[in-house]
């Protein structure tokens, strides 16, 4: 029994983590403090000061636990980590998970190619954005300009003397590897273009402009339009960039506008002094929240995925620990962070067109907004009703298995957190152990899998390990009625696992018709929410089933288990069933009996023993 009184006493003096829960499984909110036992005891604490969210928090808290931790900083680090990995019910959360593109020019290359990515990485190359949209249209106005070359191969390690590629002939690549150009003449070329990414614009259009006026003079007009062009080219970007920071530097702008429970965020990224684009996030649970902690759960959030932290951040609200969190950015970007709240100037005019974005762009999306989250959070939450749960659904995986008269028979796992499909997570599992059409057994060496590989992943979180099956899901749904229910229940149990399992049933005509959960079979209104999404995940599930399968058939890979087994071929292979007439008698086989098989030796019959008792 937890006995808060006690645990307030016991609370430490420094900085850390606290993390409150309605149950030991279920954590509502997740905070840090400089001073512990000063920031837990207010929570608990008579006063008129609090929020009526946090009222409404405090009567759910049932215990809590805390990290101390060495410093402030680490304190965030950890505070926004479990934040991320939990979604407590009562903190801001960021909806969105983005990843933005940047354009990529690999100066550690001899010849350096544009490319466009997702990733920054230390190789020496340089990146440019992040960019929004328009990043695709730079790229190829970038090749529209400067014949570079666009293929993956390495030179000066594969030039050949082999006929240039067609882009060559086209005007569209120099063909440095036919040695049509030398590298200081390419390397020239890639500084024009490094010129024009950081925003000198004008100091392109300028030799282009000579260059075309060259041309006329000594009436090559053909040259001469193809440089009109290509400073045509650069101008039109220019339209896309107009808007000056007021200096030279990579800035991110950032202001948002609320509605009830949520904050819609707006972000202007400026590089070199001009606005490459806009994004918008929102973010849940911003009801009662002031301005300031809205404002710092976003950047924390947000800042800790991103790939790029510019120079500076000019907030439209001042956040708690300033210092504490430009010394973090710092650290991950590598070199000093400034955190700027402008009050005039042309910074503050450009927050307010921020914010004024904010409110126009929460406007038109609000309502497309609240749809899509009825569809997802909402319908996972109708879910929750209907089967009277306590807890909170976030994470639900459905199994299904596919066969063809129990030909190479497949399992299927899919996920949905949040009300939408984490195609990251699905998984694909080819039946070992189990011979012939028996869905049920095959179900049961699925789970059997999944929940072994969660327990080995754990046993490894020690070493900091992350597996593909260490997240438990909140609920599974079966593909099934009372009898997958009953075997996925017996393997919950036999493991000391409690999940609880719902069958999806289908009517005569083979269409979803509720879930099958405690013997019960639970309808819904086949106009609900609730019930679509139902539909949308057996319907997935299935899917992802018949796909493995077919694609096995397809790549002709129906074969005997026993080839799956390293050390088997097909002489073996034939020896065994001839040997023990069964596959079933192949899997209870001892090693020292199937040692005895012509062809076989001690460490052959060790794997074929190993594999079947493998799960």
């Amino acid at each position: 029994m937890f006995d808060l009184q006690k645990q307030l006493k016991e609370l430490p003096q420094k900085s850390g983590v606290y993390i409150m829960k309605s149950s030991p499984d279920e954590i509502i909110y997740v905070g840090k403090a400089k001073n512990l036992r000063n920031r837990v005891r207010q929570y608990f604490q008579e006063s008129s000061n609090k929020t009526p969210k946090t009222v409404t928090m405090v009567r759910h808290i049932k215990e809590f636990e805390y990290i101390v931790t060495e410093s402030e900083m680490e304190a965030l680090i950890l505070e926004n980590n479990l934040i991320k990995e939990n979604k407590p019910k009562y903190n801001i959360l960021l909806k969105d998970d983005k990843t933005y593109p940047y354009i990529k020019v690999s100066v550690n290359e001899d010849y350096p190619r544009i490319d466009l990515t997702r990733k920054v990485i230390k190789d020496k190359a340089r990146y440019f954005g992040p960019y929004s949209s328009d990043c695709r249209n730079t790229i190829e106005i970038i090749h529209k300009i400067w014949p570079l070359k666009s293929c993956s191969r390495k030179l000066p390690k594969e030039m050949n003397r082999e006929r240039p590629c067609l882009n060559h002939h086209i005007g569209k690549c120099l063909a440095p590897c036919n040695g049509l150009v030398s590298k200081e003449e390419y390397g020239a070329i890639i500084d024009e273009i490094l010129e024009f990414l950081s925003g000198k614009h004008e100091l392109i259009i300028k030799g282009l402009t000579e260059k075309m006026q060259n041309a006329a003079e000594t009436m090559d007009f053909e040259l001469a339009a193809e440089y009109r062009d290509k400073i045509n080219s650069i101008r039109n970007i220019e339209q896309t960039q107009l808007l000056e920071s007021g200096g030279g530097d990579n800035q991110d702008i950032i202001a948002f506008a609320r509605a009830h429970d949520e904050a819609l965020v707006q972000v202007f990224f400026i590089r070199g002094g001009k606005m490459i684009g806009r994004e918008h996030f929102m973010l849940n649970g911003a009801m009662e929240m002031s301005r300031g902690e809205i404002m710092g759960a976003f950047i924390t959030q947000f800042y800790s995925e991103t790939t790029f932290i510019p120079k500076e951040l000019v907030l439209e609200d001042e956040i708690e620990d300033k210092e504490i969190v430009s010394q973090w950015l710092s650290k991950l970007k590598g070199s000093s962070v400034t955190i700027t709240v402008p009050q005039k100037g042309q910074k503050h005019k450009l927050i307010n067109l921020a914010h004024e974005n904010a409110i126009i762009t929460l406007e038109q999306f609000g309502e497309k907004i609240k749809r899509e989250e009825q569809r997802t959070l909402g319908a996972v939450n109708e879910i929750k009703a209907a089967l009277m749960f306590e807890t909170n659904i976030d994470r639900i995986e459905a199994y299904d298995i596919s066969n063809i008269q129990g030909y190479e028979s497949v399992g299927s796992m899919v996920v949905f957190e949040s009300g939408k499909p984490k195609r990251s997570d699905y998984r694909k599992f080819r039946i070992k152990t189990v011979i012939g059409p028996n869905d049920y057994a095959s179900m049961e060496e699925v789970l059997r899998r999944r929940f072994n590989r969660y327990f080995n992943e754990m046993g490894d979180n020690e070493s900091g390990v992350t597996g593909k099956f260490s997240k438990l899901p909140d609920v599974l749904f079966m593909d099934g009625g009372k009898g997958q229910v009953s075997i996925a229940e017996k393997v919950l149990s036999d493991m000391g696992l409690k999940i609880p399992v719902c069958g999806m049933v289908k009517d005569d005509k083979h269409r979803t018709r509720g879930l099958l959960y405690n013997n019960s079979e639970i309808i819904m209104p086949a106009n609900s929410e609730g019930f679509r999404l139902i539909t949308r995940i057996q319907d997935e599930v299935h899917r992802f089933a018949i796909e493995y399968h077919r694609a096995l058939r397809q790549k002709s890979q129906i074969k005997s288990v026993l080839d799956d087994i390293e050390g088997i071929g097909p002489n073996r292979r034939k020896a065994l069933l001839k040997h023990f007439a069964t596959m079933e008698n192949i899997m209870a086989a001892e090693v020292s009996l199937l040692k005895e098989v012509e062809g076989m030796n001690i460490k052959a019959a060790q794997a074929v023993y190993d594999f079947f008792r493998k799960v």
